[in-house]
């Protein structure tokens, strides 16, 4: 590989050898010290690159494209500050599993710690938020040095994969000059013939990352386990990026079918839509309804789960509170578990867990048929008043009287197209998406930051995701999120993607009701709720996106207009926070009492 300077020569090396390793997509933020990696990565015709001007929104957007394919997205940052705007989605990209690849540029060692400007310490700068971090060594046209900055480059592409997926961090250090610039001598032209200059056939180091599967003995005591239960569950959390293809739905249903398990399905987890959600052989299906009644139901006695910790409080509790056998499946053998109440933990990846568990578990052998098998028949009647009583709730209620949060997420999800890309933001967006986000066939990927759970970069993020496919995109976020990442809308233009918007707007931090610090005023309303008072028209007129002010009984017809058509449309509800909680409240009350046999 020729080059006319020591830095065009690394730039150039680096890049080359991530794409022979398979990294597809960079996310660029302009600055001097990283002109080597930029021209690099932007004279590469494999690789997609995304430019954004705030470092910020470009590693959410390189996570929430990573988070929807699995596979490692490229970021790329000058020195300085610049650096440290990566730190909050590289903490997500930790918590979550997401794989993700951050090159930071670096001034060169002479100049740290000497007060040179936009010097700061890069060395090991996000701690232990990432699997794997290295600083290259100086540029130089240096046949063993070369070998091992391919080497580098493909281990660090590893080291995003595997069965603990992440980020991982690479500080490159450059010299002047940084542009293509001819330096004599600076690269001789006989080093483009070496064969560290000429790289290898494919990757330099091919690297083949396996799965961990179960030992005979040990699928042995989980058989045994869910033969012998009488009240078997299945419980999916969030699912793993990593997840989203390797585990299939279908063997997971089969399983359930075989023991007659329930399967309680995070709206993260890949499994509350699908076509396996109506298979008619399946005794045990797919519940979407349980946060609202699972405290009434018996406690299962063998539980197995994997996947994160699920979104809804009620299940957790329940989870706690039982005395289950509860078999934890984790392929990292990570303790995700934060109710400390698992009782196996099994270092396994789920998707071949469950092939394995439909070859030992007998096809003849299914369980009895939910008519005759009263733990499935309590589930199922349970789930079909759920949704019976909110959807009468609603009926009697009408949105003009009392307008309601989640029965916008009811809409989201019934109305979304098949297939579809469906992100939602944290807070009460992804609580109400897992209380109504009714079970479906159809092809629906659920994403959401829940790895560290914050409310940054949530537009950003949803755009990576939408950048990756041709699928629909919709955007369910609260008003303090949208505005966090307002500098993600630039993406919509810049990146071309285009995306339903749901704006909730209910003015302020509305998921702190439901905290006891409610009661207490004025430190509620000035310090937590936080009314912001801003009119989003102004800011979608700013990056020149349609804008729609919907009223709340008008949402369902106005969110299938934005499907229809072409580009990106804000669709802005407003809501008392206050209210939609108590609507929330009473919808519980009354789902409660109807299981009881209270009901009117």
């Amino acid at each position: 590989m020729s080059a006319p300077n020591r830095a065009t020569l690394w730039g150039r090396v680096l890049v080359d050898e991530l794409a022979k390793g398979g990294l597809e997509a960079v996310c660029i933020a302009p600055g001097s010290r990283s002109t080597p990696l930029t021209v690099a990565f932007a004279a590469h015709e494999e690789i997609d690159v995304y430019s954004h001007l705030d470092e910020r929104s470009a590693a959410y957007f390189a996570l929430g494209r990573a988070r929807r394919t699995g596979e490692p997205t490229a970021i790329v940052s000058t020195s300085g500050t610049a650096t440290a705007n990566f730190h909050p989605a590289v903490m997500e990209a930790d918590q979550a599993r997401v794989p993700l690849l951050v090159l930071t540029a670096d001034r060169p060692h002479e100049l740290r710690d000497s007060g040179a400007n936009q010097t700061v310490d890069q060395v090991e700068l996000y701690g232990d938020a990432v699997r794997w971090d290295a600083e290259l060594p100086d540029p130089e046209a240096d046949e063993r040095k070369v070998r091992s900055l391919r080497t580098t480059a493909a281990r660090a592409l590893s080291e995003t994969g595997g069965v603990d997926p992440g980020p991982v961090h690479l500080n490159c250090p450059f010299r002047k000059p940084l542009e293509p610039i001819e330096v004599p001598d600076a690269v001789p032209d006989a080093f483009a013939e070496t064969s560290a200059g000429r790289g290898r056939d494919g990757a330099f180091v091919d690297t083949e990352l396996g799965t961990r599967s179960l030992a005979d003995a040990q699928y042995e005591k989980l058989v045994r386990a869910l033969e012998d239960a009488d009240r078997p569950l299945i419980v999916a959390g969030p699912a793993d990026p990593a997840d989203l293809s390797a585990l299939d739905p279908d063997r997971v249903a089969t399983v359930a079918e075989r023991v007659g398990a329930p399967i309680l399905a995070d709206p993260l987890s890949n499994l509350r839509f699908g076509p396996h959600v109506d298979r008619e052989s399946v005794t045990g299906p797919v519940y979407g309804g349980y946060d609202a009644y699972i405290d009434l139901l018996p406690a299962p006695d063998v539980v197995v789960r994997f996947g994160a910790s699920p979104t809804s409080k009620p299940l957790r509790n329940a989870l706690r509170d039982s005395d289950a056998r509860q078999f934890l499946i984790d392929p990292a053998g990570d303790w995700r578990e934060a109710t400390f109440t698992a009782t196996d933990l099994l270092a396994a990846s789920p998707g071949p867990v469950f092939e394995g568990l439909c070859e030992r578990l007998e096809a003849d052998d299914v369980a009895q048929p939910e008519s005759e098998n009263g733990w499935l028949a309590a589930f199922a009647d349970a789930e079909r008043r759920h949704w019976a009583v909110r959807d009468a709730a609603l009926e009697s209620a009408p949105l003009e009287s009392e307008p309601f949060e989640g029965a916008v997420l009811a809409d989201v999800f019934e109305a979304a197209p098949d297939p579809a890309t469906i992100f939602v933001s944290n807070s009460m967006p992804i609580r109400d998406a897992d209380r109504f986000g009714r079970p479906r066939d159809a092809d629906l990927t659920v994403l959401a930051n829940r790895g560290a759970s914050g409310i940054d970069g949530i537009t950003s993020a949803a755009l990576g995701a939408g950048s990756t496919t041709d699928e629909p995109l919709v955007l369910v976020t609260g008003d303090l999120a949208f505005y966090h990442d307002s500098n993600g809308l630039l993406a919509v233009d810049r990146c071309g993607v285009d995306a339903t918007i749901v704006l909730l707007d209910n003015d302020g931090g509305g998921i702190f009701h439901e905290l006891p610090i409610e009661a207490f005023e004025p430190p509620f309303t000035d310090q937590f709720k936080t009314p912001h008072g801003l009119e989003f028209d102004a800011l979608a007129d700013f990056y020149d996106l349609a804008f729609e002010r919907v009223a709340p009984v008008d949402f369902a017809s106005a969110y299938r207009r934005s499907l229809e058509s072409e580009g990106t449309q804000v669709l802005a509800v407003e809501f008392d926070s206050e209210a939609s909680h108590r609507r929330r409240d009473a919808l519980a009350e009354r789902i409660h009492a109807e299981l009881r046999g209270e009901g009117e």
